[in-house]
């Protein structure tokens, strides 16, 4: 950008030089708003450059007062980004808040809020994130906080193909009902097609509050300084993202379960390139996957839709129907919407009572594949009526397997292959069957970089970790591994493992052994469910070994849970409170209470699916 010279400008060639040099890394939108900001500013001064008396206590009337916060439970990243809009809109419209995440937020202190706005997601069997856990056992706990004097609003967001959808917003929205806060506005809930109507409520939000609330001063909103503006790291947000992934090359595929084993696991590394992507152990992994073409031709033959015909998508983009169905729609995962959409199309009795039945249609979806409804009750369709029925496809998340210390420029995950059978059809996970069975090295793949914040490493490095996982839950356990290895931290490791049989299901079983051999790995339990008549599992492991973990949290040890949320989890907590309580001689509730102070001040996080 170039500027007139500095004849006649009431402003000396260095200062100009400085605000040049900070002005060099604001886009068009930030410039503008500066320069309404700096004219705000121009108004308030009097001749001597000095802001009046009037003005400056109003100022620090509304810097008194307490901002508007936007509380973000997220889990996969969803209700982050929707929270971070929302006051990124605030922001804009001059409405002070304060963006945090649940798992930063100390539940008491709510009660000394005023105005309380939450974006909500939901996890496994219609729990709160794993980062909202502790705000909610505190809602819900003997001595909640005192919320009366509280104003608020809820977003959920959740799957509809899940019984509870979206029930950590209702149960947020429900319970600061009860006890005594004021509901601005109906809460509102979100499929996984959630940008539309999320976008539609945080407008709506952002309106109410325009109206009802003191706005602040150009000055007040402002940063200390433009230098602080230019080097906002929201302003130098990653490249690429969820919406403009990057082409990756895999670089290599191979299984790492043995030919006799019941599972078909794979561990892929991807090549990052020179795109200059980051991350760290504990961030996920989004993969853009594609519909198998042999399943797109089964339901286009069901329905009698030809594949070359147009449709119109949710987003307005106009594509041939079997192109669609492969890069853009959900087929692999059935949903309420689909079969009660399809009941009404076909008329179907059958259909028409499951679609009647909540709990039934639950169960029907649960087992019965989008093929398979349309195999048993097949029905001409128009190409349009069919992508109707159906939902934008999203990207799955993979809990990374690689330090970045150790591999550089690469980002690895291991997979496993989800397969079943189904009226004599095999069918496959859309992204698993799509990583394990239809790529190899050297094909590209879209994909981007999900943080997880609440999934970290001890910034102390001396701090010892005790890692509990469960099949493919080992995944972060590597990375962390990797990098407490290269960069020779020297805390204590210990690893608590679990898999169906040690030679067939030891995954990444070399790498243990050398870390191990090496005494990076101080400590180490392998639960092997298959390789005994009586079945193993992790929480056995925890229970057996009760007094050297209690000696190890006593020694400050942090706590990482990786596996499947519904069974393994839970059954992992309810042996760590086992523990707790028997070597502590604690009560069931002072365990509990002791459970949730570590997870509070992060010494027990988990990365649950």
């Amino acid at each position: 950008m170039s500027y007139p010279p500095l004849s006649g400008l009431p402003i000396n060639s260095d200062t100009l030089s400085e605000l040049q040099k900070n002005l060099s890394g604001l886009n068009p939108l930030q410039t503008a708003w500066l320069s309404g900001y700096l004219w705000a500013r121009s108004q308030q001064m009097d001749a001597s450059g000095a802001v009046p008396a009037g003005v400056a206590a109003a100022q620090a009337t509304q810097e008194q007062a307490s901002p508007v916060l936007v509380l973000s439970a997220s889990q996969t990243g969803n209700a982050r980004r929707v929270a971070q809009s929302l006051q990124d809109k605030l922001k804009a419209a001059g409405v002070a808040s304060v963006l945090k995440s649940a798992g930063d937020y100390k539940s008491r202190q709510l009660a000394a809020e005023r105005l309380v706005l939450v974006v909500a997601s939901t996890q496994g069997d219609g729990e709160p994130p794993e980062e909202a856990l502790s705000l909610h056992k505190a809602l819900f706990g003997k001595k909640p906080p005192e919320v009366k004097s509280l104003q608020y609003a809820v977003l959920g967001l959740g799957d509809s193909s899940y019984p509870d959808f979206c029930q950590a917003g209702k149960d947020f929205d429900s319970r600061l009902e009860q006890l005594g806060a004021q509901r601005l506005f109906d809460r509102v809930d979100c499929d996984l097609d959630y940008q539309a109507t999320a976008d539609e409520w945080v407008e709506k939000t952002v309106a109410w509050l325009v109206e009802h609330e003191s706005r602040n001063t150009a000055a007040n909103a402002a940063p200390a300084s433009v230098s602080a503006l230019v080097n906002d790291p929201q302003v130098h947000a990653q490249i690429y993202t969820r919406e403009k992934p990057f082409t990756a090359t895999i670089l290599t595929n191979q299984k790492i379960t043995s030919r006799n084993s019941l599972k078909d696991v794979r561990h892929l590394e991807f090549d990052l390139g020179d795109s200059g992507i980051r991350y760290q152990p504990g961030d996920a992994l989004g993969v853009w996957f594609r519909n198998d073409p042999a399943l797109v031709d089964s339901i286009l033959a069901s329905t009698g839709v030809d594949g070359a015909e147009d449709v119109t998508l949710a987003d307005g983009k106009t594509l041939g129907v079997r192109y669609a169905l492969i890069h853009h729609l959900e087929i692999t995962q059935n949903t309420p919407a689909f079969v009660k959409g399809y009941a009404q199309l076909t008329q179907d009795q059958a259909l028409l009572d499951l679609a009647a039945d909540s709990k039934a249609l639950q169960d029907y979806i649960a087992e019965t594949p989008i093929d398979v409804v349309l195999r048993r009750v097949p029905q001409t369709l128009t190409a349009q009526q069919l992508c109707d029925l159906l939902r934008p496809l999203t990207p799955r998340m993979y809990s990374i397997a690689s330090a970045q210390e150790e591999v550089g420029d690469e980002v690895h995950i291991t997979v496993a292959l989800v397969e079943y059978e189904q009226d004599a059809v095999q069918y496959q996970g859309g992204a698993s069957g799509y990583l394990n069975r239809r790529l190899e090295a050297g094909d590209e793949v879209a994909i981007f970089i999900e943080p997880s914040a609440h999934f970290r490493l001890p910034q102390d490095p001396q701090t010892p970790i005790i890692m509990i996982g469960a099949g493919t839950g080992i995944a972060p356990f590597r990375a962390f591994l990797q990098k407490r290895d290269a960069e020779d931290q020297e805390g204590g490791n210990w690893l608590i493992f679990g898999n169906q049989s040690f030679k067939d299901d030891f995954l990444y079983q070399l790498e243990w052994q050398q870390l191990a051999k090496s005494e990076r790995l101080s400590h180490y339990s392998f639960a092997w469910s298959r390789d005994q008549q009586e079945k193993i599992y992790v929480q056995h492991k925890l229970l057996q070994e009760g007094k050297q973990l209690w000696q190890w949290l006593q020694k400050g040890a942090h706590l990482y849970v990786c596996g499947d949320a519904s069974r393994m989890a839970k059954d992992v907590e309810a042996a760590l409170l086992e523990v707790i309580a028997s070597e502590g001689g604690l009560s069931v509730d002072d365990a509990d209470a002791y459970l949730d102070e570590l997870r509070e001040s992060h010494r027990y996080q988990r990365d649950v699916y």
